[in-house]
């Protein structure tokens, strides 16, 4: 016994955009914190040191550098801070882990700093997407039995635990995150793996979207670090530009990206029928005000920007978007993805399946996108089919669904036989691990 009444297990995802973390059996993760790091090369630092017009790097970070050689900053916080030449990395790439020594540090801090837990005392299950490879689980279950001494682990797949968030064992999750949206079908608590299908839109993409659309309009998003706000007079506010020449493009990007992402969540929903940019001209415009303290004017971009996720060719008409244009043939809009992974499936399940269609992910949580994606299903789905998308009330829920089904399934009594334990792993080695967790 592993996760008895006693000890609970730990529950981590690390998605995309956002690393959950918690104690199974809560109703929603303790620790929320960004999935990037910053990170400072101690050899850029000195170089300046020495020399201050030494012109750093800022494209690319070399992943293979010795950890010594770069200082790491993890969680929402230790970014807030401006540093000079931090860089913003990202420990993924298409869902899956490229550097290993950026995930170390992120699972340190949530189990240390955010939870507070000694690792060799909790049993740990974490998700993973249905992409990830068996090189890549062997290496996590080195990681945690090896540097974290975990006494059991078990991986299991983002699209099973939101089923099983739902109280469901087969349905079709479309998980829309922060770096791409999959389509997955789950049949009898496993992924038919054979008709899984993903597309690099997701939130962040769409936030780059707004980003050059409103760069294209004249509205710049000035970086908080890069202005201060004094008081003349009560109520009256006066902006001053700050000047960090040493700031790094990515942290920039990172720190645009947060504002403009705030925009997206406030004012943008799911248009009822595709974009049509003469219907959309006349909308009433929505304010929105920028941390720098001014106001600008949201139109068509509400509706258009929530839109590419139904139709992708439409980011093409984005000034700025061009590179978008290598990629977008192979790219498909929600519905036929949905309707491409189900004509994957065995005929007899086919019904079960676009009955409960199931939305999980931030950017499934926009508004109007659940009657929206039900009514293009029911247009372009077979006359028998009766098409149901399920999308939980509650957008928190809706969010963190993929932790809130971790959290469900390692406090069930009947999983605990389920854990890859410490003596397991000590006798058969890590390639057990494609047994215990299929």
């Amino acid at each position: 016994m592993y996760g008895g009444d006693e000890v609970s297990a730990i529950v981590i995802d690390l998605g995309s955009h956002t690393c959950k973390a918690g104690c199974a059996g809560e109703d929603a993760p303790k620790a929320v914190f960004p999935s990037v790091v910053g990170c400072i090369d101690q050899m850029d630092a000195d170089d300046d040191k020495e020399n201050n017009d030494s012109e750093t790097n800022n494209n690319n970070v070399d992943s293979n550098k010795p950890k010594g050689k770069r200082r790491l900053y993890v969680g929402s916080q230790a970014l807030g801070f401006r540093c000079d030449h931090m860089e913003v990395v990202s420990p993924l790439k298409d869902g899956v882990v490229v550097d290993w020594d950026i995930v170390d540090s992120i699972w340190d801090h949530a189990l240390k700093d955010c939870l507070l837990v000694d690792p060799k005392e909790h049993p740990m299950l974490l998700a993973e997407p249905s992409s990830n490879t068996q090189q890549q689980r062997e290496r996590t279950a080195e990681l945690m039995f090896e540097k974290y001494k975990v006494p059991a682990l078990f991986l299991a797949k983002n699209a099973v635990l939101t089923s099983f968030a739902s109280g469901r064992a087969t349905s079709v999750v479309v998980d829309s995150g922060g770096g791409s949206t999959t389509v997955a079908p789950v049949h009898d608590g496993y992924v038919l793996q054979k008709a899984v299908s993903s597309s690099p839109i997701g939130g962040e993409f769409l936030t780059d979207c707004l980003m050059k659309s409103l760069e294209s309009k004249g509205i710049v998003i000035k970086p908080r670090y890069s202005f201060k706000r004094k008081e003349i007079q009560p109520g009256v506010f006066q902006t001053v530009d700050v000047d960090f020449p040493h700031t790094t493009e990515s942290y920039k990007l990172y720190s645009q990206r947060v504002i403009a992402s705030d925009i997206k969540e406030c004012v943008c929903r799911a248009p009822d029928t595709p974009y049509d940019e003469s219907a959309y001209s006349n909308i009433p415009m929505t304010p929105y005000e920028l941390p720098d303290g001014q106001t600008i004017e949201i139109g068509a971009d509400r509706f258009k920007i929530p839109d590419i996720l139904f139709n992708p060719p439409l980011a093409q008409t984005i000034p700025g978007m061009d590179n978008f244009a290598e990629i977008s043939p192979s790219v498909r809009g929600l519905p036929q993805m949905v309707i491409e992974s189900i004509n994957r499936c065995d005929v007899d399940i086919r019904k079960e399946l676009f009955g409960s269609i199931l939305l999980a992910g931030g950017t499934a949580s926009m508004q109007q996108l659940k009657e929206r994606l039900e009514k293009d299903l029911l247009e372009e789905s077979p006359q028998a089919a009766r098409v149901k998308v399920l999308a939980s009330g509650n957008a928190t829920e809706r969010r963190f669904s993929v932790w809130i089904g971790g959290s469900i399934l390692a406090s069930l009594g009947s999983f605990q036989q389920m854990w890859f334990s410490k003596s397991e792993y000590d006798e058969h080695g890590a390639s057990y691990i494609q047994r215990k967790c299929p």
